[in-house]
């Protein structure tokens, strides 16, 4: 079956909604697919967390904010179960201190601690020892020292959590359900010693609960990377052809481009061609990616009418995002010529555009 690639301008237009039909259906969904990133936990590390917390506690026994602190120094990853336990998301977790306990912790420095914890086990642990390093110090020169923001920061995430946790949600009002109203948090911290005593794996549904839905809190944290699963794809194909290329960096501002594309061939001095690498599973975003494809069409075009010499403008785009923009497809064909490749298709990027001129192996 031919590819919209593949026709000319007449046969294009005179096929324009099967090749609709054809692009669309190469599409597939990426959304079984996602980038781990440099913060994603793996499940045997954030289960040491949670044991190094249930043995500090004695199977959540002793759960007081001291006792917790000592987990925290063992492992800094215990905030990530911990917060597991409570079912929120980080800037959650600090309206909660900042309401309950006027902290001055915001979304954005939760977020920094969280993701500092994260990836690095012994950085409450390292926190505390300076502190206890300018303590001494001071002491021996009768001087007085402060904790750091974000060691009292993490204190304040630390004691309301305690406090809700060992309370456990109140009393069910019709028609309204309480975020602690789940198996292990409901009676308060007796659910939580249940669910670690009995013989579930309590370490798994934490973790679960940790990515969300699963895996949408790690989705959200690397939504910026999905993208660049198809831009790292498209670079291994011209990479592997030896074609000269410029990879612009996100947000980079090129002379000349009001809008930078992902990609010129072979550079932004005189391209030969451009191209713009997306990947989308929403609709809303999908038209949005479409919009700036075309804006990168419009300022060819105007590129052309100021005596610049034309190059082509090509799209490789993926995820059932698009699939719900049949008359964006449309549109999209049109205004390219055809050059819209898939993950399916771009095998044929290098034979099918003008990047052939520049293949070398």
């Amino acid at each position: 079956m031919q590819k919209p690639f593949e026709l000319t301008p007449n046969e294009l237009q005179n096929r324009l909604d099967e090749m609709v039909e054809v692009t669309i259906s190469n599409l597939v969904s990426e959304f079984l697919l996602m980038p781990m990133g440099e913060g994603f936990i793996k499940y045997p590390d954030f289960r040491s967390a949670y044991e190094v917390l249930k043995r500090q506690t004695s199977v959540f026994t002793n759960f007081s904010e001291s006792v917790i602190a000592r987990a925290l120094r063992e492992n800094s990853r215990v905030l990530g179960v911990l917060r597991a336990i409570l079912g929120m998301t980080s800037p959650e977790w600090a309206e909660l201190a900042r309401t309950e306990l006027n902290s001055d912790i915001t979304q954005g420095a939760a977020r920094t601690l969280d993701r500092k914890c994260r990836d690095i086990p012994d950085y409450i642990s390292a926190m505390d020892s300076r502190y206890q390093a300018q303590l001494d110090r001071a002491k021996k020169a009768g001087k007085s020292v402060k904790r750091s923001k974000s060691l009292e920061r993490i204190d304040a995430l630390v004691k309301v959590a305690v406090q809700y946790i060992i309370q456990g949600a109140p009393e069910a009002v019709d028609d309204i359900i309480h975020r602690l109203d789940k198996f292990d948090t409901k009676t308060g911290i007796d659910s939580v010693q249940y669910a670690a005593k009995e013989n579930i794996p309590y370490a798994v549904l934490l973790y679960e609960r940790y990515l969300g839905r699963p895996f949408a809190c790690h989705r959200d944290a690397v939504s910026e990377l999905v993208g660049e699963v198809m831009e790292n794809a498209v670079e291994e194909r011209l990479r592997s052809a030896g074609v000269t290329y410029r990879k612009t960096k996100r947000a980079e501002r090129i002379p000349g481009f009001g809008i930078a594309p992902d990609f010129c061939i072979p550079d932004e001095v005189n391209p030969v061609a451009v191209i713009e690498a997306k990947i989308t599973s929403d609709d809303g975003t999908a038209r949005d990616k479409v919009t700036r494809i075309k804006e990168l069409e419009t300022q060819r075009n105007k590129h052309v009418e100021s005596g610049r010499a034309s190059y082509e403008v090509i799209a490789c785009i993926d995820g059932r995002g698009f699939r719900e923009r049949r008359e964006d497809m449309r549109q999209l064909l049109l205004r390219l010529s055809g050059k819209v490749f898939t993950t399916a298709t771009l095998s044929h990027i290098t034979t099918h555009t003008r990047i052939k001129g520049f293949v070398s192996l």
